[in-house]
């Protein structure tokens, strides 16, 4: 577990823009984030998209994976993610799939905008019916098409989430 500053959400905020801010220095992405749970940070993270060539590894991303590695757990429960800008849709999902109860974050999709980072075609992109989509989403279903749903529902050892 990473250690943690001074237990306030602006604390925890400014923790995360400093993360970021020390990572454009380093080369990365001007993103940071932190993850806290019963106020010590538990995980962190740093946008790698361009050092990692791994176009999923945003800041949130990165501090969710530390955080659940460093809990032995996918699930983050009560815990808070502090990003030093409103998370990307990716992001978005990444939070509510670990289960965090909160995100909070201090610059917004319009200050990343300015500078490059135009989340709002995802956003919007999203809202739009598939069949209008730049890249296509197609269906193709094969005959044994849910065989790996079926070899879930009846593993005995599945773990639910």
């Amino acid at each position: 577990m990473t250690g943690s500053p001074a237990g306030s959400d602006e604390a925890f905020l400014a923790h995360a823009v400093r993360l970021a801010t020390e990572n454009v220095a380093d080369g990365g992405g001007p993103f940071g984030a932190v993850v806290v749970l019963d106020g010590a940070v538990v995980g962190t993270g740093q946008n790698r998209v361009t050092r990692d060539h791994d176009p999923t590894a945003h800041a949130e991303v990165v501090a969710i994976r530390d955080a659940c590695r460093a809990l032995g757990s996918f699930s983050l429960v009560g815990a808070t993610v502090f990003a030093s800008c409103e998370p990307c849709p990716l992001c978005l999902a990444a939070t509510l799939w670990s289960r965090v109860d909160r995100v909070v974050y201090a610059a917004d999709r319009h200050d990343a905008a300015a500078v490059g980072f135009d989340d709002s075609a995802f956003y919007e992109l999203f809202a739009r019916e598939r069949d209008t989509w730049p890249m296509p989403v197609v269906a193709h279903r094969l005959a044994d098409a849910d065989a790996p749903m079926r070899a879930w529902a009846e593993h005995a050892a599945r773990v639910h989430y």
